[in-house]
């Protein structure tokens, strides 16, 4: 049984970000409290809730055909542009093997003035992305993770964090002194990781809880 840990600010908080990884609605997850985390005194000593959930095991569900996936996608992600009186194209394709996200299916909307379904740092589409997951693993009764891409945002910021993270580990060689990058989400976390998984001088690791946490990149021992 494969397991995976999430934390939040709070316990709901942790099962929204396990919910939106796993494409399921949080009344499905199986799952168990590790820690309810604490609020601290004027956020010193705070501390995240941190939950163990159990992997879903897709082999459980129904068998569901690229085409039926395609379908109701389209039709959910149409509908909600459509609530928020947006105008744009929607292009809908398996996720390639090689890309930096584990994705299955990617949707890619395209038109002008679409900042708005981007956000500060990409935050509104992200979460767009968690509710297109939620809606259409509850219409297929079964998890597909999905990936949300607003004129190929997220490709551009991917190299811009690949860039940012190469650019760090040259200064890290130089100087041999570690360097502590910006905070990012997780999936941007995981872009400086794969970046320098091979690097020859350097490695990378997570520190910090919650929004703030950030990667550091240290000489390698």
């Amino acid at each position: 049984m494969e397991t995976q840990e999430f934390t939040g600010k709070t316990v709901r908080d942790a099962l929204d970000a396990a919910a939106a990884e796993f494409g399921v609605p949080r009344e499905d997850l199986d799952y168990e409290v590790i820690s309810e985390g604490r609020a601290g005194i004027l956020g010193i000593g705070a501390e995240d809730a941190r939950i163990r959930v159990v992997v879903p095991n897709e082999e459980d569900y129904e068998e569901i055909t690229d085409e039926e996936v395609i379908e109701n996608l389209h039709d959910i992600v149409t509908r909600l542009l459509s609530l928020m009186q947006i105008d744009a194209a929607i292009a809908i394709a398996p996720t390639p093997a090689n890309a930096w996200d584990s994705s299955e299916f990617t949707v890619d909307i395209s038109g002008d003035d679409l900042g708005v379904l981007i956000g500060r740092r990409g935050e509104t589409l992200s979460a767009l992305q968690f509710i297109v997951n939620l809606m259409l693993a509850k219409r297929l009764g079964a998890p597909v993770r999905v990936a949300i891409d607003v004129e190929q945002y997220r490709e551009r910021r991917m190299k811009s964090i690949q860039t940012l993270a190469l650019r760090a580990a040259e200064r890290v060689a130089e100087t041999h002194q570690p360097i502590t990058l910006e905070a990012m989400p997780a999936n941007e976390r995981r872009i400086v990781h794969l970046a320098l998984r091979e690097h020859p001088t350097v490695t990378s690791q997570s520190i910090g809880e919650g929004d703030s946490r950030k990667v550091m990149v240290i000489p390698r021992r």
